[in-house]
């Protein structure tokens, strides 16, 4: 990972750290008697930053965060310096996963332990402490020695619709399509209350990306949900998203370390999806990735036009019946900016820089700059450079092409006054 790409990722979490405490405000959840209740409530004790970082807060400091937020939206709440610029985070991502499966593994297994064998199987690198896993584990609840998995779990639902979506991934069955075997995913994000599909694609790849557009597409159609409850999976777990529903005012939840059953209603929903409609399709008629999500939509109008046992009514029904609706976004041009992947990158001196491998011109008075790019990964001809709220466009390098432009640039050599001209 690139040093810029690093800064953007940890920006992008401290930014979602900061939304989540003052969400509620801007919800208006708070059990408290005021919102400056709740921030002296909430800033009683110190908190911990992604980073691991334990810092105290005055309430008034959330008060501003709030404000910032109102003005600016994400790039408002993004930290302006790092306190901890140029180190990395203790513990990655992979020895993270480590841990917990560790602990699921052997439950009695201590710190100290997960320690030695997070370096002798190179998780960790030995310079990192053993007081990093032990805060971690402390931090995250792990200390007990009684099995993880058993959670204590009460059946839930919300009383309005949009209150929460939940989302998820499940693999289908394998497709031939233009003599091409391969496997297809299902993305799908039902409504807590109601249990409406709210948005469901087919897919080649469980990408990020994908989910994006399933989401994007959901929020056009039903509005803003307050909170999404997802995964740890990278398609649901990224700075990209995080961004996102920092944008869009989104409360992002993950569930814990392989603990699906906390997404009980989407999951719920895979099963009955398989039981009514998959096993009803023959598959080998099935010849392209299109034909197979026609046949998508049908199953989930259906589903969400018959009865449901367990709301006593149809999904559409309670939807159509639920008090309040979500917000619905401000326009489409403000969604699709919502929805923009954010990256950090240093321009090169010959104005170009990269993005996954691929070389794009940009505006010459960016040299040698860090300039934040917005782009659709499947739609780079509208990726830009946003500097003073002002869009730049760039665009794919065509080194041919730029051979036989006509540069504006003085000549910087006199060849007239080099020895041996004539």
């Amino acid at each position: 990972m690139s040093k810029d790409t690093e800064t953007t990722k940890n920006d992008a979490l401290v930014a979602q750290f900061r939304f989540a405490m003052i969400a509620p405000v801007i919800q208006g959840l708070f059990p408290d008697a005021s919102a400056t209740a709740y921030y002296k409530r909430v800033t009683e004790h110190p908190l911990t930053l992604p980073d691991g970082t334990v810092v105290a807060y005055s309430y008034k400091t959330l008060e501003k965060w709030k404000s910032l937020y109102q003005r600016g939206g994400l790039d408002a709440l993004m930290p302006t310096s790092r306190s901890d610029k140029g180190i990395s985070r203790a513990l990655n991502d992979e020895a993270i996963n480590e841990i917990y499966r560790i602990k699921e593994e052997y439950p009695r297994m201590n710190a100290t332990q997960i320690y030695g064998r997070l370096v002798s199987e190179s998780f960790l690198s030995s310079t990192v402490s053993v007081d990093s896993v032990q805060r971690f584990i402390r931090n995250n609840d792990l200390k007990s020695a009684r099995d993880p998995n058993l959670r204590d779990r009460k059946a839930y639902e919300e009383d309005e619709f949009g209150k929460i979506w939940q989302a998820d991934t499940c693999y289908l069955p394998y497709i031939t399509e233009d003599g091409k075997t391969r496997r297809v995913y299902c993305i799908m994000i039902i409504d807590d209350h109601s249990r409406l599909l709210v948005g469901g694609e087919l897919f080649y790849n469980d990408n990020a990306y994908n989910f994006q557009k399933v989401l994007k597409q959901a929020i056009s159609t039903y509005g803003i949900p307050d909170k999404l409850y997802v995964d740890n999976g990278c398609s649901y777990s990224n700075e990209q998203l995080s961004m996102i529903c920092v944008s869009l005012g989104i409360l992002l939840l993950h569930t814990k370390i392989r603990d699906g059953a906390s997404k009980g209603k989407v999951e719920r929903h895979f099963r009955t999806l398989k039981e009514r409609w998959l096993y009803t399709l023959d598959i080998s008629s099935i010849t392209s990735l299109s034909q197979f999500n026609d046949l998508l939509k049908d199953y989930m109008r259906s589903y969400n036009t018959t009865f449901h046992r367990g709301i006593n009514e149809t999904p559409m029904e309670r939807f159509q019946n639920s008090k309040d609706h979500p917000q619905r976004p401000k326009s489409r041009e403000w969604l699709n900016d919502c929805f923009y992947n954010r990256i950090t990158r240093k321009v090169r001196k010959d104005s170009t820089i990269t993005i996954d491998n691929v070389c794009y011109d940009v505006p010459m008075q960016f040299i040698s700059a860090k300039v934040d790019i917005r782009f659709l990964p499947d739609d780079m001809d509208s990726a830009y450079i946003l500097m003073d709220n002002e869009k730049f466009k760039i665009r794919q390098t065509n080194r041919n092409e730029n051979c036989h432009t006509k540069r504006n640039n003085a000549v910087s050599i006199d060849y007239s006054k080099i020895g041996g001209a004539r």
